[in-house]
């Protein structure tokens, strides 16, 4: 089987200290958090910020001191969010894409009721501007999918040409309001994704190491980190997510998928920019 592309996960919008005392929070607890992941196998970081009190925040320099920190230690796939604050306006969205143009970034590919409580709004206005941006910019879309109904999205925007082949698909499961992580709705949403796409899955909470070693399994490649669980057991926190790094790592090789590193990631998703500090 082809290697396994790992993408850590290590801060979302929504764990803190609380939580898990070992959410990284800022810049610099972000960067040396993903640098730990990276050394332990992770190919890809998927990346959130948080304003000075911990909550969410899409704000440009923010993104540029992380990214600037994850540099200056490793050369991980910097793949940064663009729903990380649910009432940040279009423009703001995009603000750090333009200005640091990463390698990837999110794509959510449809609008659901985030947590049953408020909104994840990702209307089709929006979803065209950012995916036309990310082709100006050479940005690669990783498209997050919450249910079926989005990947039907993706297969008119990739029809459109808001989107171009291959895509990248994130299957998300188990979140708040999208579908149930369940290996039957893996098995379904895998079935339903364009031939010559990759694809890569992620189950939230208690569901993390199913749906993980489900896609190991099938083919595709996974997702890790406090963003979707900060549990590495049944009532145990996870003492960091390079501890959960390593487990994926672990169960991969017994399951025979060898590990992609950062560059052999980036030839397996074509990417095209590759930000590097000056």
């Amino acid at each position: 089987m082809k290697k396994l592309i790992i993408t850590a996960a290590p801060t979302g919008e929504g764990p803190n200290k609380e939580i898990n005392p070992a959410t990284p929070m800022t810049p610099a607890e972000i960067a040396e958090d993903v640098y730990e992941c990276y050394q332990a196998g992770a190919a890809v970081a998927h990346i959130h910020v948080r304003d000075e009190n911990g909550g969410p925040s899409m704000n440009t320099d923010t993104f540029e001191e992380t990214v600037y920190r994850i540099r200056e230690k490793c050369d991980i796939v910097l793949n940064l969010t663009t729903g990380g604050d649910n009432f940040a306006g279009d423009e703001i969205r995009m603000a750090h894409l333009h200005r640091l143009r990463p390698e990837m970034g999110s794509f959510d590919a449809g609008t659901i009721n985030w947590a049953y409580r408020e909104l994840f709004p990702n209307p089709p206005q929006f979803l065209e501007k950012l995916g036309t941006t990310m082709q100006e910019l050479g940005v690669k879309p990783e498209v997050e999918v919450f249910d079926a109904g989005m990947i039907d999205n993706a297969r008119y925007y990739i029809k459109t040409g808001v989107l171009q082949m291959p895509v990248h698909f994130q299957i998300v499961l188990g979140a708040p309001g999208g579908m149930p992580a369940t290996i039957e709705n893996l098995i379904f949403l895998q079935r339903m994704i364009p031939e010559g796409c990759t694809w890569s899955a992620f189950g939230v909470g208690k569901a993390s190491l199913p749906i993980m070693t489900a896609s190991i399994l099938l083919g595709g490649h996974i997702r890790v980190g406090f963003e979707d669980n900060t549990y590495y057991a049944k009532g145990v926190k996870a003492e960091s997510n390079r501890q959960l790094v390593e487990r994926a790592v672990r169960i991969a090789k017994e399951l025979g998928r060898e590990i992609a590193t950062s560059d052999e990631a980036r030839e397996m998703l074509q990417l095209k920019n590759h930000y590097r500090n000056k």
